[in-house]
């Protein structure tokens, strides 16, 4: 972001937003100039008091006028300051929300495969970094920067016109001089911040990653392997970090150099006017008083011009992350799903994750309304893919699928998403209650819906023994409860959810086989009168489907009732066989 292109592009994104608060911008805008006119009257009033009490004494009256005016003049100064800082506050929190806001919901929106290829930690940084450098870019921008600039300007016209030119140009060189001196160093030091800031981010996506395996790293008992590789991007933070501050030394010294001489030559400049007499001692006040004004923010300026620079980098993240193409969106228009019986057909889908990798091939088959249909297939046979293609997380990359004729690239996500429910194999839980996590499903569900959704899947007994109840936390997901535990709140969640069409991705088979078949009468309930589609690894907990489907590498090489599939003594008749002799293996002698 260090090209001006880049800096007109930050704002041009910006500026939507701001220019909905343009009331509030005008009014605070105004208030600024009221602050600024109030600065430099300080001087000038200044400048009249001395010049009065250098002459012949004056009525009390005249300095005592002129010390209220001064009073009240610094007072305003600082009273429009604050009034400006008032109105503007609703203005920066706001935008800094709006826009963390559209992140959020524009990452929720990105296809499945950029939160496959994503690092949480790392994503999480960016956007809370982008969300405060929006709110400090702003207020230093519009409020620092252009104040400043404003200031400079009124100043030097009013010394052009007030005094020798020569003034003006030692001011005006002063403030070139500082401001190419801090851009250039700026510009040179703006890659150690990158570097601090990209071994941050590497830091926490690595400490996020490591937590988020605790289990796995004791497993392996790879605790210092952890430390060592946390370590490793700390290493480089702290390095960045040092000659990021070594470089801050360097140009604050040249800073206080370079106003240090203009100030200097000033008044030099000023005693000789008022040793030739072509100036008062209150014209010298004036001129000192007006250097040591602009000597602040000048200061200032090189400092917000550094934090300008940073939040830019910031904001660069956060917008590449808006910026990310949405891989499966809404047609223009889209209506929504209309849910007659919930007949759902893939007709001639095949599908791809890239080029060279095809998973699906001309899969085609139809799951009739209120029936079940199993799919079943060794592993990478791509089972789940139908799962993900059905809820929209992919497109095909040919044929298409319907419900109730209605191809899902037509209507809207969102009510296609209602109508599907899904008990996956590796339920993962919300860090929060249990009654949270089952009225997930549907949140404006009342408590009383909640606990009957419970009750359905036979969790609730185990809940209502809990110290806790339902308020019980579940631990970050859900590791505080057993694997059926949870497989029964994802059922409670499915049921509060209430949906036309089910999916049973695997829903047991992580489970032992008595928790399988305790589990196995509740997910046949709630499948009743549903259209359902189970993708199963053991054979045994389909065999009541209405039909059974057998994927290999992509295809479907046999179709039909358990009985039938039997009786051909095809695929389905080895992969039943293999499994019934590992059962029998694995019983004791």
């Amino acid at each position: 972001m260090n090209a001006p292109g880049g800096v007109l592009s930050v704002a041009r994104r910006l500026w939507p937003e701001v220019w909905t608060h343009r009331r509030r911008v005008g009014v605070a805008l105004a208030f600024l100039v009221a602050a600024k006119l109030a600065a430099i009257g300080v001087p000038l009033l200044l400048k009249q008091l001395v010049d009065t009490l250098d002459r012949t004494p004056a009525p009390l009256a005249v300095p005592l006028g002129l010390l209220v005016g001064y009073g009240a003049l610094r007072l305003a100064t600082t009273l429009f300051q604050e009034l400006r800082q008032v109105v503007f506050a609703r203005v920066l929190a706001r935008t800094s929300r709006q826009l963390t806001l559209r992140a959020f919901e524009h990452l929720h929106a990105l296809s499945l495969r950029f939160h496959l290829g994503r690092r949480t930690g790392a994503v999480a940084r960016d956007v809370e970094r982008g969300m405060t450098a929006v709110s400090d870019l702003l207020d230093w921008t519009l409020y620092t920067i252009l104040p400043t600039l404003l200031e400079v300007t009124l100043v030097c016209s009013f010394l052009i016109v007030r005094y020798d030119w020569t003034f003006a140009l030692i001011t005006l060189s002063t403030l070139g001089a500082y401001i190419a001196f801090t851009f250039a160093v700026t510009e040179w030091r703006i890659r150690y911040y990158r570097a601090a800031k990209d071994s941050d981010t590497e830091a926490n996506a690595r400490a996020v990653d490591s937590l988020l395996n605790y289990e796995t790293v004791k497993y392996f008992g790879n605790e210092q392997h952890e430390l060592r590789r946390y370590d490793a991007s700390l290493i480089g933070y702290e390095n960045a970090t040092v000659k990021s501050l070594k470089t801050l030394a360097l140009l604050n010294v040249g800073q206080s150099a370079i106003v240090g001489i203009g100030l200097t030559l000033l008044l030099w400049r000023a005693a000789a006017g008022v040793v030739a007499g072509t100036m008062s001692l209150g014209d010298l006040v004036l001129v000192n008083a007006f250097l040591l004004q602009l000597s602040v923010p000048l200061n200032y300026l090189g400092m917000v011009y550094r934090e300008v620079k940073q939040a830019l980098v910031n904001i660069e993240r956060m917008f590449e992350l808006i910026a990310e193409p949405q891989e499966v969106g809404d047609v223009p228009g889209a209506p929504p799903l209309a849910v007659r019986g919930a007949e759902v057909r893939f007709e001639h889908v095949d599908f791809a994750y890239d080029a060279a990798r095809p998973i699906l091939h001309d899969v085609d088959f139809t799951i009739p309304a209120g029936h079940t249909v199993a799919v079943v297939g060794t592993s990478g046979a791509g089972k789940s893919t139908l799962a993900r293609l059905l809820f929209r997380f992919y497109d095909p990359t040919g044929g298409r699928i319907t419900i109730d004729g209605q191809d899902i690239r037509a209507v809207g996500q969102d009510s296609l998403r209602r109508a599907i429910g899904i008990v996956p194999q590796d339920t993962v839980l919300f860090n929060d209650s249990i009654y949270y996590n089952i009225a997930y499903g549907r949140p404006d569900a009342t408590r009383e819906e909640v606990v009957a959704a419970a009750r359905s899947a036979h969790i609730h007994d185990f809940v209502a023994s809990l110290p806790d109840g339902y308020d019980t936390a579940v631990g970050e997901r859900g590791l505080k409860l057993s694997g059926g535990e949870k497989q029964r709140v994802a059922i409670a969640r499915t049921v509060l959810k209430n949906p036309s069409i089910l999916v049973f991705d695997e829903a047991t088979s992580a489970l032992d086989t008595r928790t399988e078949k305790s589990i196995q009468a509740e997910l046949a309930a709630i499948a009743r009168e549903r259209t359902t589609l189970i993708i199963a690894h053991r054979l045994s907990t389909i065999v009541h489907a209405d039909r059974i489907i057998v994927l290999d590498h992509g295809r479907i090489v046999e179709s039909g009732s358990h009985a039938e599939l039997l009786a051909r003594g095809g695929r389905y008749a080895q992969l039943w066989a293999l499994q019934q002799r590992e059962r029998d293996s694995a019983l004791p002698a």
